[in-house]
Order: C-alpha cells, then sequence, then structure tokens
C-alpha cells in the first residue's frame, strides 16, 4: 500500500474563456491552473474540483486529453503529471424535507458519467455554468442518480451554520433528507474536528473528510487527509472511504476548529464571541441577531449515549496553514518553495535544523510550533477567521 495527500473540494473561479464558475472564487483559479499548483506547490497527490459539471470545464477537459496534457485512468479519475484530478460537483439541495439548503458533493468516475451527470442536472438547475447551484430536486433523487453512475456522495461542510447538513438542513437526523446507506463519508468543514464530530451518534459509521473549500489556489490543501491506497484512483478512493481491502484514511489534517470561521457563536452586527448562549441580546452592541457556531450547535445535538470515538477512527492532526503564521508573508513563503519544493515537503518532510537555518527565529519557531500543534491560538466567529496569537 502507498499513502497520498488528498484534498477533495476546490473550486473552479473561472473558465478559461474568462467566465464565472464560482462567484466567490478568484479568477485564477481556472482547471489548469489548479491542475498545475496542486502538483507543483502544493505537493498533492490527488484532488477533487467541485465545479467539473460546468460545460465549458468539461470541454477543457476534453481538449486537455486529445492534447496529451491529461489522461484517464482505468480505475477512474483523470492523470495530469504527479496528481490525480476527480470529477466532482457541488450542488445545493432544498426539498421539501430539508429545514435549509444543504450543499453535497458528487464524484464521478469518467468524464462521459460527469457529462451525463450535467445534463441530468441541467433539466433541474437555472444556471448549469455556475457553481454550487439549487437543484429542483428531492434530495434522494439526487442520491439515486449518482449511484446509478457509479458516484461517491458526500455532504459538505456538514456543520457550517449556512448551506449544511446540520446547520439548517436537519433539525435532530440526517435520516429526515438522505438515505443514510447511499452515503459515503462526510465532510467535516473547517470549525470542527473528529472528536466534536463523534458526540453525534449517527456519524460514527462514516468516515470523515477534511478539504480546504479552496477559494483562490493559495487555499488549497490548507486541509486535506493522508490516504492508504494502492494507487491515486477514483476506485482506491472509493475503499478507502469504506476502509475496504486494506484502503483507508489514516490521518485527517484540518485547521484546529478555533481557527474556523464558524466555531463560535457570534454577534452579527458586532461580530464579538457570545461567551453566554442565554443572554437575548448582545452585550457589545445590543443587537439580537447571532450566527449560532460549529461547537454550540454540536452541543445541542450531541448524544446521550457514548461519544468515543469508534476505534477505526483516523488520526486527527490540527494542522495550521502556512498562510496563518505570523510573519511568513508571500516573499518568505517562496523562498521556502524554492528550496523544498512543495508545501507538503516543508510541512511534513523538511529537518527543523533547515527551517531555522532558512528563516528568522521568530517564523522558524512558529512553524515549527505549529508541526507540533502548539501554537496559541484565538477563536473565530461569525464568517471571521480565528488567528494564531503572537
Amino acid at each position: 500500500m502507498n499513502q497520498y495527500y488528498v484534498d477533495l473540494h476546490i473550486h473552479i473561479g473561472r473558465t478559461n474563456s474568462g467566465k464565472p464558475v464560482k462567484i466567490t472564487g478568484a479568477k485564477s483559479l481556472t482547471i489548469e491552473n489548479i491542475l498545475k499548483e496542486a502538483t507543483e506547490v502544493k505537493g498533492m497527490d490527488m484532488i477533487g474540483v467541485i465545479d467539473c459539471h460546468v460545460p465549458e470545464v468539461l470541454d477543457k477537459l476534453e481538449l486537455l486529453i486529445q492534447e496529451g496534457e491529461v489522461y484517464p485512468l482505468e480505475e477512474g479519475g483523470l492523470r495530469f503529471k504527479d496528481v490525480t484530478l476527480l470529477l466532482g460537483s457541488e450542488i445545493e439541495i432544498y426539498d421539501e424535507n430539508c429545514k435549509g439548503p444543504i450543499h453535497v458533493l458528487a464524484f464521478l468516475p469518467t468524464l462521459e458519467k460527469m457529462r451525463d451527470f450535467s445534463i441530468w442536472l441541467s433539466g433541474r438547475m437555472k444556471n448549469i455554468t455556475l457553481s454550487s447551484q439549487r437543484m429542483y430536486e428531492t434530495a434522494l433523487n439526487l442520491q439515486y442518480k449518482v449511484k446509478e453512475l457509479s458516484g461517491i456522495f458526500i455532504p459538505a461542510h456538514v456543520f457550517t451554520p449556512y448551506k449544511s447538513l446540520y446547520g439548517k438542513g436537519v433539525t435532530t437526523s440526517l435520516e429526515e433528507v438522505f438515505d443514510p446507506d447511499l452515503i459515503d463519508a462526510m465532510e467535516l468543514g473547517l470549525s470542527s474536528n473528529t472528536e466534536m464530530a463523534d458526540e453525534i451518534k449517527e456519524l460514527h459509521n462514516y468516515t470523515y473528510v477534511t478539504n480546504s473549500d479552496a477559494h483562490s489556489l493559495a487555499k488549497i490543501a490548507r486541509e486535506y487527509q493522508l490516504v492508504e491506497m494502492e494507487q491515486p484512483t477514483f476506485e482506491e478512493l472509493r475503499k478507502a472511504l469504506h476502509r475496504r481491502e486494506g484502503r483507508r484514511i489514516v490521518a485527517n489534517y484540518g485547521l484546529d476548529p478555533l481557527l474556523g470561521k464558524y466555531h463560535r457563536t457570534t454577534c452579527e452586527k458586532c461580530e464579538k464571541l457570545m461567551d453566554d448562549l442565554l443572554e437575548e441580546v448582545c452585550p457589545h452592541c445590543g443587537s439580537n441577531r447571532f450566527v449560532k457556531g460549529v461547537y454550540d450547535r454540536i452541543k445541542e445535538l450531541a448524544s446521550d449515549e457514548d461519544k468515543t470515538s469508534p476505534l477505526n477512527r483516523a488520526t486527527y492532526i490540527h494542522q495550521v496553514p502556512l498562510e496563518f503564521i505570523p510573519g511568513l508573508g508571500p516573499k518568505t513563503l517562496k523562498k521556502l518553495r524554492n528550496y523544498f519544493k512543495t508545501e507538503m515537503a516543508i510541512i511534513h518532510e523538511a529537518p527543523e535544523s533547515a527551517i531555522r537555518e532558512l528563516l528568522p527565529t521568530g517564523i522558524a519557531e512558529s512553524i515549527i510550533l505549529a508541526r507540533r500543534g502548539e501554537l496559541t491560538l484565538q477563536s473565530g466567529g461569525g464568517g471571521v477567521y480565528g488567528k494564531v496569537k503572537k
């Protein structure tokens, strides 16, 4: 078995002709730039790009195959240099069973199946050329279609306050909306971790994935997982998500939940954290509008039963992305990349002595403390990321 770095949630900002896909995504997030960044800068082995249902994106991938830049893998996925691309789509559902909109991820093994899926979606969406669009179809029928096309189905960032399964999507249980047997994994999102998620008993049967939800090239691989597989292919990943034939998620590398922008309940007006949730108005500004934090939402849903993580659960390792390190600007980061080649090498492989030799003492020590999970952090909330205290 081999081990691979995998990030399954990357957006496309623009098509190659300049048309928007993810409105809030960077213009530099084209499919070609994503492939190059993932392999040459980040050092990823497998990525999921979740706007591949867009017809112009599919046309571009077909052209890259014709030009010999990309080639299909027999067990699913497309290969570009040292990275495998999984063809994904993020979809918003809000049927009669949902209490609020829910985002889900669907991955298909081949370009042909994604093309079929795109055609199916186009009859159920107002604009197939954009990312994360609302689908006018039931959640169950979406699950059935994904499975008909041999796909993988994953609810996205399941605890965030907006557009997620446990944020506003359900009252108590995922069975209110989905067929539990047709879910392949759960994406935790940036404001929670395994220990928090495992307070909810019905999640114990699912593998957790931790992904970047990247809206810019720099954000790729701010969360990811280390996956043990024979090869980085679609079918091997499917086996890993279900812990079959020795394939598995070895470790989830995710933000410390304190760094997530929805970790604690926050006043919507002044963005101050709310320490006492029983207060009806914000003690700082008097507003009565709050954004409920992931931490507090999970406490509402926590099971009275055993909350211990299952024995087969992957290790969760708190990862502080390099961009969060105080004083580590673009020039210094470029210096590190020139020396160690990729960010995965900087984070996981670079000797501490080499880091200290290359960088000023304060920055070097922060990177080393980040690797050990020993940085002091300030909580995020209400859409504002937490930060590393200097």
